[in-house]
């Protein structure tokens, strides 16, 4: 494919995510209806999506202001500097030129922070002075991160082993287990260091948040939100513990068991958490906006709705005061979001304490983008010994 191939299929599954459908099936029904396309010709519209969408308002002024995945197309081409002559041409199978009316404009207020209008005064309350460079790094790609699996390997053997395969990378200073891919980051899936269990995918940030959870051998360990199950996996390399995994979707945690063994470390899963309570940590990493993680699902950004994020403030506290009950005396609940907003975060932690007398804060700590990884927030909270 040329240029304005990738520019028309790019046009095409955009206007299909913005008609409702979800970005991985409508990239993956295009990918199945267009045998040849080649894999360059596979990421090049792929990567024109997702930045369309990370930078949604922008694009859309950039590209004159009219709804729809041309003009999203045509302003990210603008945002890069490319010359729109050599995409939008009008030659068989490529877009038309850009029109008179198509001029760029523009983005003014929250669209130049590719954000809902009504989550910019939330999202500056909570990040204050660093509001800006923050929603600057959201609109472009997250880095690649791997987790070392430390039951089985050294960092350093970690880096020399997939330096073997053509991948780059190098330490990053977020969590000792954490590398960042500098090159080569396209075939990591099939790689022989991750089909052996030797790395994960895994953001820095959240291995941080693993870091800082205290662990220690013998430990009895629930993650009560287990999902795919990212942190149960380092909380298992970290230290040998007594540690189960739970989630109220058990599908979420089909792949786990597997991982687990490639990785060589023990997990239980259980549908009934509260039958093996007490624990000593219980860890909630617990459903929230995702505004931490949006550059790596950047349509969260604009499926958030303040009915939702009032819903989601009710579950965390629900989830937060079931974990409760399962922490044994002088045990501690780690709550954790992939979130800015301090409704989801300090506010929570606030309204949990007072919810329940006998437990202290020991510490929290916040993550930004600024840091070389994704957007996060936790806090240890410590229940009295009576």
């Amino acid at each position: 494919m040329r240029s304005p191939g990738r520019a028309s299929a790019a046009i095409l599954v955009l206007d299909r995510i913005l008609g409702g459908e979800a970005a991985e099936k409508a990239l993956s029904d295009w990918g199945r209806a267009s045998r040849y396309a080649g894999s360059k010709d596979r990421a090049a519209v792929r990567d024109l999506v997702f930045d369309a969408l990370r930078q949604r308002r922008t694009a859309q002024a950039l590209g004159g202001g009219a709804a729809g995945g041309r003009a999203l197309v045509l302003g990210i081409l603008r945002a890069r500097g490319e010359d729109l002559a050599g995409w939008f041409d009008g030659s068989d199978h490529a877009p038309a030129p850009p029109q008179a009316d198509e001029a760029p404009k523009q983005p003014l207020g929250a669209a130049q922070h590719d954000i809902p209008d009504w989550l910019e005064a939330p999202l500056q309350a909570a990040l204050g002075a660093d509001f800006a460079p923050v929603m600057q790094e959201m609109r472009h790609r997250a880095p690649v991160i791997l987790r070392v699996n430390s039951a089985r390997i050294s960092r350093e053997a970690a880096i020399a082993a997939l330096n073997t395969e053509g991948i780059t990378a190098e330490p990053h200073p977020l969590a000792a287990t954490a590398l960042h891919v500098t090159a080569g980051a396209r075939t990591i899936a099939g790689s022989a260091a991750f089909n052996d269990g030797l790395v994960e995918l895994q953001d820095a940030a959240s291995q941080a948040v693993v870091a800082d959870l205290g662990l220690a051998a013998g430990m009895r360990v629930l993650d009560l939100c287990a999902g795919g199950g990212g942190k149960t996996l380092a909380m298992a390399a970290q230290a040998r513990l007594q540690l189960w995994a739970y989630d109220v979707s058990a599908r979420r945690m089909a792949d786990l068991p597997a991982r687990a063994e490639r990785a060589g470390v023990p997990i239980q899963l259980t549908a009934d958490p509260e039958a093996h309570a007490p624990y000593d940590l219980v860890l909630t990493d617990v459903p929230c906006s995702g505004s931490g993680s949006w550059r790596r699902d950047p349509e969260g950004k604009w499926a958030l709705t303040p009915e939702r994020l009032q819903e989601l403030t009710v579950l965390q506290q629900q989830i937060t005061d079931r974990a409760a009950a399962m922490v044994a005396p002088g045990g501690c609940l780690a709550y954790a979001t992939c979130s800015f907003l301090k409704e989801e975060n300090e506010d929570q932690v606030n309204a949990f304490l007072q919810r329940h007398p006998g437990w202290q804060l020991a510490s929290s700590r916040r993550f930004s983008p600024l840091d070389g990884g994704d957007g996060f927030f936790t806090a240890r909270l410590l229940r009295s010994q009576s």
